[in-house]
């Protein structure tokens, strides 16, 4: 963040319309999907980026009192989804590694807001290695999936 956006973040503010608009769309959504790559073994930096920029404390989540759970902000949200891609097998990732993924962002942001319900995550593991005909069945499994949650 540069200056000028830490010090709007500290004042609960954003000197950026892009970051006002995502906060705004967060603030209406009932349902969050995340999609991102999995880079040594968590989110890209832009995926980082986002989270310290667009979930701001006063707008996104509260602080009610220091070293207590936050409160969410996000009045409509029912559900969090996260969809991954990664070329490390899942068994690895998941119980060698220790999943990191679900501990930064389930736990880390969003349970800290107290969204602990509805949080999934779909992760394809090896897609490298995949014909085009198994990653299109990923795909059509993936829009069944959320077809279903509407």
């Amino acid at each position: 963040m540069s200056h000028k956006e830490l010090t709007a973040w500290r004042q609960k503010r954003t000197p950026d319309p892009l970051v006002a608009n995502y906060q705004q769309r967060l603030i209406a959504a009932d349902h969050i999907v995340f999609i991102f790559p999995i880079w040594w073994e968590a989110m890209p930096a832009l995926t980082k980026g986002f989270l310290d920029k667009v979930f701001a404390k006063g707008i996104v989540y509260e602080e009610t009192k220091p070293g207590r759970p936050f409160k969410c902000l996000l009045p409509n949200i029912k559900r969090v989804s996260l969809l991954t891609i990664m070329n490390t097998p899942d068994f690895f990732y998941r119980w060698i590694f220790g999943n990191p993924i679900t501990k930064i962002l389930f736990r880390g942001t969003f349970h800290k807001m107290g969204i602990r319900k509805n949080l999934r995550w779909y992760n394809y593991a090896g897609m490298s290695d995949r014909s085009l005909e198994e990653r299109v069945k990923h795909l059509d499994k993936t829009e069944q999936r959320f077809a279903r949650l509407d």
